[in-house]
């Protein structure tokens, strides 16, 4: 357990004039205010706080942060308030425990929309003051490091939140030790059984190849001193999650991986960096295409370092990362190593070295800006913000860094949107490529625009980076919106004109106005849209404007249900199958085939005129194409669990007599498979897609955890 003074120790070994007073009161403050509080493990809940704390020392950040660390759970687990902070610490300290504070008091409808407006929130907060994401981050730490307590549904909602949102920020913000730890110990909770095979075997390889590691690192020490090179040189294997997702990919067991031990070189200035390179390749022979120069070219959270992979002793593969102390005191601490409030002054959007360094938050800025709908935004914070970059020129020879997998039309867009919408093909290296040519390290690309040419939505499926799919969909839907508008407003003059009523004589009097008004919508344009949409149907214009004593046809008797019901009911009649829209279950509903959802997944509905709801799941990127004002409520009926067709693939190694243990043991589980599909691969794996039908989410996990669990299974996934 953390002690007050082991936090005190830390702090004063990189800050000795530290007001150490301070931390010591307000670690009074929290004390009592969780008082009596406990948490799952049955720990006094003051041992979280200390845990946040110690981990923001560990960043070597200043006194006030260390403070917001042990008050950040007052104002939403204690009686305290951001003002009873402000008047007893100050106003800083106050700004940073509000910034970390979640949202619990704002009612949101979904767990998704509470996690993108807590992670708005912590935006607007970390824009203003850096240390926010920080603390959350050091919460985060500790929170995953005691996560055995939690109940195993909460286990995995948070250890997934955490893979896919926090190890990644750590990432770029470029604080590797937190990123690595925070991935291993959710690779924990979200795949238990593999992670405890991988751990084990790691273990037993680690002992048997630490005299290879010792060796090699005598070689090179030895070397590189005879040629003048004064260095420090270590070797390690590389983390757990690293190595699964490396097995993953090449379909190897970890006895068949080459470079899973990394050496790592410490040398005085960056001209020994390149001569230590020399040294390197002229001793063991370098693998083509694995050379990396990230000192010319640092990522963007300003990582720096050589990186080669050679064939070194025994034959064997093995990496080098060359590198500079300042250096990997940046790779290790990365933001926290370019810390400016010893010196008091903080991030300056001005500083042309602060804009590099941020460039990636003003672009998150952006995004929580333009993308109203919380479900977008997380899909594209997780899609595009973390992403391994490709680095390629401008004509000009500017440098533009872009995800891996980027097209000249993320290119495009990157440029201005203008230049997007008409980007009509491009010159790589002066020859003339297709719009999903996949652009790669070094390429100098052109953009060529045509007036004429407009965004498509195949565009969406090839674009990389979610800024382009965003301005790409904006452009669609303000597309699709004009041809709602133009639809609801021919609708609403054909059902007035039965009455007798001019649709022009009515805008010009106001009386459309007021009647957007009585039907709950923004504006006329958009009551049109509404009514296009089939949200609103004409029929309710008529009864808003017209008063019943002056209609001059009597309409047949509206229905009693919803709207939304009367639209789609005008269709057809059916059962749902176990879904219901809007409170209503007897809606005409289809299942979208590219998500395929099963009850217990989130979902949400879309209206399609003539067709009924379109059921996808919460996040499906065809969902989240579509224009959310066609979005309805809807929710699984849990009386009703109907069979729902499923494909899952599960990849393995290619030998006989695994596929006929894997229908083994779907029988088992009474399961009946409609189709299959297996093919052998040429790195010998094999890919088996099954379909078969399940009563809801549940059956599926334990489905896939059963095929998991058998040798040779490398990976089960939900198609």
């Amino acid at each position: 357990m953390m002690r007050l003074t082991d936090i005190l120790s830390k702090v004063e070994s990189y800050h000795p004039a530290a007001d150490l007073e301070l931390i010591k009161r307000t670690y009074a403050f929290a004390a009592k205010a969780h008082d009596g509080q406990l948490r799952r493990s049955g720990d006094p809940y003051v041992v979280h706080p200390l845990g946040v704390a110690s981990t923001i020392a560990e960043l070597k950040l200043d006194v006030p942060s260390i403070c917001a660390g042990l008050l950040h759970d007052c104002v939403e687990d204690t009686s305290a308030t951001t003002d009873d902070i402000s008047k007893l610490f100050g106003s800083e300290i106050a700004f940073l425990v509000e910034g970390v504070t979640k949202l619990g008091k704002i009612p949101w409808n979904t767990k998704e929309e509470r996690q993108a407006e807590n992670f708005r929130k912590m935006l607007l907060a970390m824009a203003r003051d850096i240390r926010v994401i920080l603390i959350k981050l050091a919460d985060r730490v500790d929170n995953m490091r005691t996560l055995e307590s939690m109940p195993p549904e909460k286990q995995e909602r948070i250890a997934r939140e955490t893979m896919e949102i926090y190890a990644p920020l750590a990432n770029r913000l470029g604080i590797q030790w937190i990123k690595i730890e925070l991935e291993d110990l959710s690779f924990r909770y979200l795949f238990p059984v593999e992670f405890e095979a991988l751990s084990g075997k790691v273990a037993i390889y680690h002992r048997e190849r630490q005299k290879y590691i010792d060796d090699v690192c005598k070689v090179l020490h030895k070397e590189l001193t005879d040629a003048g090179v004064e260095c420090q040189v270590y070797g390690r294997v590389k983390h757990l999650w690293s190595i699964n997702q490396k097995m993953k990919k090449t379909g190897r067991e970890l006895e068949q991986l080459f470079d899973i031990i990394a050496f790592r070189v410490l040398v005085k200035d960056v001209r020994q960096c390149y001569e230590t390179l020399g040294v390197v390749h002229s001793k063991w022979t370098p693998i083509p295409g694995r050379f990396k120069d990230f000192i010319a070219l640092p990522k963007p959270n300003m990582y720096q370092s050589l990186h080669t992979s050679v064939i070194g002793p025994r034959g064997e593969r093995m990496e080098v990362q060359i590198r500079t102390a300042d250096m990997h005191r940046v790779a290790e601490e990365g933001i926290a190593a370019h810390w400016r409030y010893k010196e008091g002054r903080p991030f300056d959007a001005r500083d042309e070295k602060d804009q590099k360094r941020f460039a990636w938050l003003r672009q998150l800025m952006e995004w929580q800006r333009d993308l109203k709908d919380p479900t977008e935004f997380i899909e594209t914070v997780k899609l595009d913000m973390f992403a391994d970059e490709v680095y390629v020129f401008t004509p000009k020879g500017d440098v533009k860094a872009l995800p891996q997998g980027a097209i000249p039309i993320d290119l495009a867009y990157a440029i201005h949107s203008e230049v997007g919408h008409h980007c009509s093909g491009a010159r790589v290296n002066g020859l003339i490529v297709p719009l999903r040519y996949v652009l790669r390290n070094g390429d100098t690309v052109e953009i060529i625009t045509s007036p004429n040419q407009k965004p498509n939505k195949d565009w969406i499926k090839y674009a990389a980076t979610s800024s382009a799919k965003a301005k790409i969909r904006n452009y669609l839907r303000t597309e699709q919106r004009e041809h709602a508008r133009a639809l609801g407003k021919e609708l609403a003059e054909r059902e007035l004109r039965r009455y007798g009523v001019s649709f022009n004589k009515i805008q010009k009097s106001g009386e459309l106005g007021k009647a957007a008004e009585s039907l709950h919508v923004t504006s006329v344009e958009d009551l049109m849209v509404q009514i296009g949409y089939g949200k609103i149907l004409p029929q309710d214009l008529v009864e808003a404007v017209v008063p019943e004593a002056e209609r001059k046809l009597v309409p047949e008797p509206a229905p009693t249900s919803n709207p939304i019901t009367q639209l789609i009911r005008k269709v057809t009649r059916r059962q749902t199958a176990g879904i219901k829209v809007a409170g209503e279950d007897d809606v005409l509903v289809r299942f979208a085939k590219c998500c395929s959802p099963l009850p217990g997944d989130p979902i949400v509905g879309f209206i399609t005129r003539g067709r009924g709801v379109t059921v996808h799941q919460l996040g499906c990127s065809k969902g989240i194409d579509q224009d959310p004002d066609r979005r309805v409520e809807v929710e699984w009926d849990g009386k009703l669990k109907t069979p729902r067709p499923v494909q899952v693939q599960v990849v393995c190694a290619d030998k006989p007599g695994l596929l006929a243990s894997m229908s083994t043991r779907f029988n088992e589980l009474g399961v009946n498979i409609t189709q299959a599909n297996c093919r052998a691969m040429d790195d010998h794996k094999a890919v088996n897609t099954f379909q078969f039908s399940v009563s809801d989410l549940d059956q599926l996990k334990s489905i896939m955890r059963a095929i998991q669990k058998l040798t040779g299974v490398f990976s089960v996934s939900r198609v």
